[in-house]
């Protein structure tokens, strides 16, 4: 089967074609989410959604690279929002110890202060909340610092700012979100 009849084939959904296009790229998919995530499950996950992206989308390809090269793009997309994703969640399941680091003798694993009825979905959505209304270059380098565990000359590099710079927006960060979590976390926050 050619590239355009395959393409042809997918936008009439004809089943032929679509196992085809499942037994050409299914593994390349399989194999580049997996080096994405380093977790084979949420690369099959991944694959699903690579799939699904394919077939709601192979009207718009344009042909000006090979079909391979598109799948490729779109499962490189794909892994990356999804490694995105998860590292946020991460973050919100763990700012609290981040921005205590240094006062490890404050951190309490369930909050307990003013707010004890809170679970861990409104804790999520209450750090999501302040973490996004930080400036954008303090969100980028608090981001760049704690989450990617990038040393401050790279961030500067990535940032095209000092290194001094890179320091101050860190530190800010870190001012500013204590200030907004304390009402919900004043343990934290001491």
């Amino acid at each position: 089967m050619t590239e355009s009849e395959l393409i042809n084939g997918i936008l009439q959904r004809d089943r032929n074609a679509l196992t085809h296009l499942v037994t050409l790229y299914q593994r390349q998919i399989v194999k580049t989410a997996y080096y994405f995530t380093g977790d084979m499950g949420e690369a099959e996950d991944i694959t699903q959604d690579v799939f699904y992206e394919i077939l709601r989308s192979v009207g718009t390809f344009r042909g000006c690279s090979g079909l391979s090269t598109w799948i490729y793009r779109i499962t490189v997309n794909k892994s990356l929002n999804h490694v995105r994703r998860k590292k946020r969640k991460d973050l919100f399941l763990n700012l609290e110890a981040i921005i205590h680091r240094n006062h490890p003798t404050h951190f309490h694993p369930e909050p307990s202060g003013m707010n004890p009825g809170l679970d861990q979905k409104e804790s999520r959505m209450i750090l999501n909340r302040a973490l996004n209304a930080l400036p954008r270059q303090q969100r980028t380098a608090f981001i760049l610092h704690k989450c990617e565990d990038l040393p401050q000359k790279e961030i500067a590099a990535v940032m095209n700012v000092s290194i001094s710079a890179v320091e101050s927006l860190i530190y800010r960060a870190k001012i500013q979100l204590r200030r907004k979590l304390n009402f919900y976390f004043p343990e934290y926050i001491k």
